[in-house]
This record gives C-alpha cells, sequence and structure tokens, in this order.
C-alpha cells in the first residue's frame, strides 16, 4: 500500500503534539494525513478520545493506517472493538505510556485498564528501552498480546520531540515500509 491508497490518521497523545513533533512533520509531509481531534488535549477523557478514533475511521474514504503516539495508542486500542470490519488496515503504533503505574498522573490513570485483546489489523508497536513512561518489556508484553510486531528503537526515550525525534527519519522509512506490507 501507498500513503496515496489510503486516510492516515494521526492519534497524538496528552497535550497534543507540537509543530516539532514527527506526528506533526508527517502530516504535513504526507498528503492523506490527519490529525484526530480531541475536545481537550490537557484534560482528556477516556471516552471522548476513543469516540473521536472511531468517528475519524468512520470519516474516513479510504482504507485507514493509524499513526498514534504515547495516549493516542491507548486511545486506538480502546476503540478497536468499536471499528468497523475492514475499515482499518494498520496501525503504526509508537511509544506506548504504562498508565497503569502508580506513579501515573491521576489524569492518565483514567483510561486504564490497558487493554490486551488482539487486534483485527496488522500493527507494529515501537518502543524505546528508555521510555520513562513505560518499561520495555511492559511494551513488549502488550505487543504480544495485541499481536503486532515489536520494534526495538534503541535508548530514545519517550520518542518524541524533546527526546531529538522531532524530524525522526528512521521511523518515517520503518512506517514506509509497514504501508508496503499492508
Amino acid at each position: 500500500m501507498k500513503s496515496a491508497d489510503c486516510d492516515i490518521l494521526v492519534v497524538p497523545g496528552y497535550t497534543n503534539s507540537g509543530p516539532d513533533h514527527w506526528q506533526s512533520r508527517w502530516q504535513e509531509r504526507l498528503s492523506t494525513a490527519r490529525r484526530v481531534a480531541q475536545e481537550s488535549w490537557d484534560q482528556p477523557e477516556p471516552e471522548a478520545w476513543r469516540d473521536a478514533v472511531i468517528a475519524a475511521v468512520q470519516a474516513a474514504t479510504r482504507p485507514v493506517v493509524l499513526v498514534a503516539h504515547s495516549l493516542g495508542v491507548i486511545s486506538c486500542m480502546q476503540a478497536a472493538p468499536y471499528l468497523p470490519k475492514g475499515g482499518v488496515a494498520g496501525a503504526f503504533l509508537v511509544a506506548l505510556p504504562d498508565i497503569e503505574r502508580p506513579d501515573t498522573p491521576a489524569v492518565l490513570r483514567t483510561f486504564a485498564p490497558i487493554p490486551r485483546e488482539p487486534l483485527a489489523f496488522p500493527s507494529v508497536l515501537v518502543t524505546s528501552r528508555t521510555d520513562p513512561y513505560t518499561a520495555y518489556e511492559r511494551a513488549a508484553d502488550f505487543a504480544a498480546a495485541w499481536g503486532a510486531d515489536l520494534v526495538d528503537a534503541g535508548e530514545s526515550g519517550h520518542l518524541n520531540a524533546e527526546s531529538g525525534h522531532g524530524p525522526w527519519p528512521e521511523g518515517l522509512m520503518r512506517f514506509a515500509g509497514f504501508l508496503r506490507s499492508l
């Protein structure tokens, strides 16, 4: 599949992805990409975030490829059982936060528990060994539960602009390979 053959839905995490974040940069570069908007980026509501993903998939005119980061990954996982059959061609998931940890801010704990059901579409979970919001082993466990291919991003922090992943060309190459596999 080529990017022109699908609707790429960018699903940011808590506080949205700023202009230097790889998601924002990819959205600018990929003509079929659009952001899933949330009513509140700073006071996220699990049901509202889930429903926004569902509505965006339902409004798509071509097969959907989800590109989610952080809390956006969890929103996609919570939306997955409600998505139309065949509507999602794949999901590129990056930097799953472990919101079940006791040190998670209360505003994010409302998204717990993290779903463990297998996905009905191909997926990749890219995770770092030094992500401050989840242990690598925990992310690997969720990837296995979802049936997602696990991509080890090495010591890359939370894979965001703050960790030096603004443009993130390696991620874009990995995403292009994922699209070709669909």
